[in-house]
Formats: C-alpha cells, sequence, structure tokens
C-alpha cells in the first residue's frame, strides 16, 4: 500500500491539513513544524501525487521545452541551465525537437497541450510564428531562447551576436589578417545574419573590402558542412588567411579537413568558432571562440517564465520583455598573424 499524507500525519501527530500545508511550504506552518512533517514524510517514503497537486493548484508543474536538435551540444548547456532553475522551484521538464520540421512542430503542439505544460521555452531558432500563437490561444505562455525572430515575441532572451562576431573579427584584424572569410549557415536566419553583419561591420570599420568569394553559406551547422567548405576556400586562387565560422560544430569539420588536406592551423590559414561548445577547448589546436553564456541563458529563460506564471494578477505581468546578453571572446591556439606577415 502507498503511504499517504494520513499516515504522514499520524506519524507526525499532526492533521493531514498541517502536513499539507507544511508540504506546500505555507508560512502558516512553524519552521520547526516543517521540518518534523519532511523528516517524517522522508522516512516514510511518501510522494505526493503530482495529479492531486494538479488538481488543487491548476498547475501540472511541467514545463516544455523545444529544441531543434537533440544532439547539438549547444542546447546541452542551455538545459543544464533551464533544469537547475525548473528544479529548484520543484517543476519538470517535458522536452521535444523540432528538427525544423513543421509537422514535427504542430506535434509537438498537439502533445504540449496534452500534458498541460504551465508554460513553454523554445530553444528552437526556427520554430514558426504561427506554432507559437498556437500555444498562446490555449493559453501557455512562452519565452524564446536565440530565436530568428525574437523582437515578434513578448518574452524573449538572446545573445548579442553581432557583438560576438564582430570581437572575432577584430581579434584577426588585430592578428594581421586581411583576407578573412566568413562561413555561414543559411538556415539558421536572424543569428546568421547577425554573425555577418558583425564580421562586415568590423571589416568596414577598420578600412578592408569584403570580397563576395570569401562570404559562403551553407544549408545547415553539421561539422560536414565545414568539412565541404574547407575545400571551397582553399580551392580559391586567392585564399583566405582566416575563416569566421558560423558555429564550433562547422569549425570542427573544418580543422578536420585541414588537416587531412596537409594544411596547417594557424600557421596557414587561422579559425574561428561560435559558441563555445564543450569540444571547442579539446581540439587540435583548440578552437578560438566566443563564450556565450549558455548556462545563464537557460537559466533567465527559466525564471522568466516562472515569473510569468507565478504573477498576482494580469497586471503585474509586464507587457514586453526582452533581454540581451553578452557572452566574451575565448582566443585559443587555432588564430595566429597571418604566415607571410611581417
Amino acid at each position: 500500500m502507498p503511504v499517504t499524507i494520513k499516515d504522514v500525519a499520524r506519524k507526525a501527530g499532526v492533521s493531514h491539513p498541517t502536513v499539507s500545508r507544511a508540504l506546500q511550504d505555507s508560512s502558516l506552518i512553524s519552521e520547526e513544524t516543517k521540518k518534523l512533517i519532511r523528516e517524517t514524510a522522508l522516512e516514510l517514503g511518501y510522494l505526493p501525487s503530482a495529479a492531486a497537486r494538479s488538481l488543487k493548484t491548476h498547475r501540472s508543474q511541467a514545463l516544455g521545452v523545444i529544441i531543434s536538435n537533440i544532439d547539438d551540444p549547444y542546447f546541452s548547456e542551455i538545459l543544464q541551465g533551464i533544469e537547475e532553475i525548473a528544479q529548484s522551484n520543484n517543476y519538470s521538464l517535458f522536452m521535444a525537437a523540432s528538427q525544423r520540421d513543421p509537422q514535427r512542430e504542430q506535434t509537438i503542439i498537439h502533445a504540449m497541450r496534452q500534458h498541460h505544460v504551465d508554460g513553454v521555452i523554445v530553444c528552437s531558432t526556427s520554430f514558426s510564428d504561427e506554432k507559437s500563437q498556437q500555444l498562446s490561444q490555449y493559453g501557455i505562455p512562452i519565452v524564446v531562447v536565440n530565436n530568428q525572430a525574437a523582437e515578434d515575441y513578448r518574452y524573449s532572451i538572446y545573445h548579442d551576436d553581432l557583438d560576438g562576431s564582430r570581437q572575432l573579427t577584430r581579434h584577426l584584424i588585430e592578428l594581421g589578417h586581411r583576407k578573412i572569410a566568413y562561413l555561414g549557415n543559411s538556415h539558421s536566419g536572424r543569428t546568421t545574419q547577425d554573425r555577418l553583419a558583425g564580421f562586415r561591420f568590423e571589416m568596414e570599420s577598420c578600412g578592408l573590402a569584403v570580397s563576395d568569394k570569401y562570404i559562403y553559406e551553407v544549408p545547415g551547422s553539421e561539422p560536414e558542412n565545414g568539412i565541404l567548405t574547407a575545400n571551397h576556400f582553399l580551392d580559391l586562387p586567392e585564399r583566405p588567411t582566416a575563416v569566421v565560422c558560423f558555429n564550433d560544430i562547422m569549425a570542427i569539420g573544418m580543422l578536420k579537413s585541414l588537416q587531412q588536406r596537409g594544411v596547417r592551423v594557424p600557421e596557414e590559414l587561422s579559425i574561428t568558432g561560435f559558441d563555445n561548445i564543450i569540444f571547442s577547448n579539446y581540439t587540435n589546436p583548440p578552437l578560438t571562440t566566443f563564450d556565450q553564456p549558455k548556462r545563464f541563458i537557460g537559466q533567465k529563460a527559466a525564471e522568466l517564465i516562472l515569473n510569468l506564471l507565478n504573477a498576482s494578477n494580469k497586471a503585474s505581468v509586464p507587457e514586453q520583455k526582452i533581454q540581451v546578453l553578452k557572452g566574451k571572446l575565448l582566443i585559443r591556439k587555432s588564430t595566429a598573424p597571418p604566415f607571410n606577415s611581417s
């Protein structure tokens, strides 16, 4: 027989409403009594019924999280941040990957509704506005993270990619590079546009021309695209001396291709990534990159969605809240002055 709240009350010598209030951390119950009841519940192995709690509070204590790809290490750190805040507030996570597939997005919407999630954090950069509106129509609040149309949402958190790309480009220019290429992801919308804009802005600010042949975009950010792009740049009549990659994963693919073709990094070609995923410090050579505060971004997203859920009334809910977070440049061994610099 499962242990009930009445069993805990009987063992602790209190009424079962007192047990209920204590386990909900009610201010009506003294700290001493709360401690006794928690210890008794732990001793007996009592687990509160999520279903019963949901009926009383009209909350499932679950947050939905939608990401683009489940195998992308970038999202794993954001998820860690979300989970830390969710767990400390007694929330569980219901996660799904959209794979940038509209049909999958629709399936996810239905699943989120069926599981009665209290709110949704959208980490998928391409999650459509139409699908987000469906969630809103169901009364489910939404916070988006690094979405390609972040300003279209009332509650949004994103990283300043333009600033990050500028810092990476400036680092290469200060090393003496003048022939710098950019590798982008054409499927990433606003993100690659901001990173490309930062690259162009910094080049032009330093009086350096940006050749069209040095701007190359591929459909996706997988390492295979980095491999293909390395061949493209190496086969140009005039090779670049440095490449700013859309993200670390593509940069890692490019590093592999360069090594296979006998091109030394950074002696013959400097490479930078973006995001500072965990593997970027373990490549050969370690990758110069831009560190997004990924876990912090996840924490802020979770805090924002919980603040929306815990607002005492509609009047206390902010009409709009957009947070722009900044990261930092990490200089490692994949960048150096160009080979022919004096």
